[in-house]
């Protein structure tokens, strides 16, 4: 029996001893992907740890969604296999910056893409996932909102909500504001009859020279769907990985060369087995906190 097999069959082991489930984000490397019990984006894995009947959750993931599966289910032990799994856009962010931004806009509602630490989700009216952040803006009562802290998925919503005014924090997420107009350019020459698919996380002018602008779930369904067999996919390569397995009479091109968020890729199925049998590393949050960025992220689930 080879290491991998070896590994797998530990952690279907464990995960039954101690009344576990495995969810993971679709960035993760692919042999976590083919371990983890539920696959998904932000919205999907936060409305499937609010509903789990696993009294422990191991997120293979980054920092801040361990954390939004422990606010929505404080009573559950949830582990996050490393501690050196954090979200680099999450980080540009402080609580003394979004203090700050409150401070000079009073009369704003503050909307927070979930990719945040839970600090911030803490200051906040709602948050919101890429996939529902234009119907919850849209929704909104006022019309002036301070959005964190993704500059570039606010400058999408801008563009789709204009009766509303929309501050932007200069947060962005590296591996989408890396890619580059050109690079999309060269690969519609390559190939012509694929449709370019991008997330709203990348750069205003790479939106609009975009076949689609989608959420990685709106990106798998819509491969799914489609009748056509050629597609580059301007996202995190993780997803290409995905949509390959799923679609395997299709064609999956990066935007150019292939975009690596070498925080997702951290985690390997030995940190999954390690987290398991250890239970490590526990994600503990101050009731106090938990209660107030509960409170935004449940206005969010309102939203779809």
């Amino acid at each position: 029996m080879n290491e991998t097999n070896e590994l797998n069959q530990n952690i279907i082991r464990l995960k039954k001893e101690k009344n576990a489930i495995i969810l993971a984000h679709n960035y993760q490397i692919e042999e976590v992907q083919l371990a983890a019990d539920f696959l998904g984006d932000s919205l999907e894995l936060s409305r499937k740890a609010a509903g789990l009947s696993q009294a422990m959750i191991v997120f293979a993931g980054v920092k801040f969604m361990a954390e939004t599966a422990k606010i929505l289910s404080p009573e559950k032990t949830v582990l996050l296999p490393r501690l050196d799994a954090g979200c680099p856009m999450a980080d540009m962010i402080t609580v003394d910056d979004l203090r700050e931004m409150k401070a000079r806009h009073p009369g704003a509602m503050v909307v927070t893409y979930v990719n945040s630490s839970v600090e911030i989700k803490a200051e906040s009216d709602v948050c919101c996932t890429s996939a529902n952040a234009v119907n919850v803006v849209a929704n909104l009562p006022l019309e002036e909102i301070i959005f964190i802290p993704d500059q570039n998925l606010g400058s999408y919503v801008q563009k789709l909500v204009p009766a509303k005014k929309i501050i932007l924090f200069e947060g962005f997420c590296y591996v989408h504001h890396r890619i580059k107009k050109e690079e999309i350019a060269v690969m519609r020459a390559r190939y012509p009859q694929a449709k370019v698919l991008v997330h709203p996380e990348v750069r205003p002018e790479v939106i609009d020279c975009t076949d689609e602008v989608l959420s990685t779930s709106g990106m798998l369904s819509y491969v799914k769907k489609s009748p056509l067999k050629e597609f580059i996919v301007a996202t995190e390569q993780g997803l290409l990985e995905r949509m390959k397995r799923e679609n395997p009479g299709k064609l999956f091109f990066p935007a150019l060369s292939p975009k690596i968020c070498s925080n997702m890729k951290r985690t390997s199925l030995k940190d999954i087995f390690d987290s398991l049998q250890e239970e490590k590393y526990a994600i503990e949050i101050d009731p106090t906190l938990r209660e107030r960025a509960g409170r935004a992220l449940r206005e969010m689930l309102k939203y779809g």
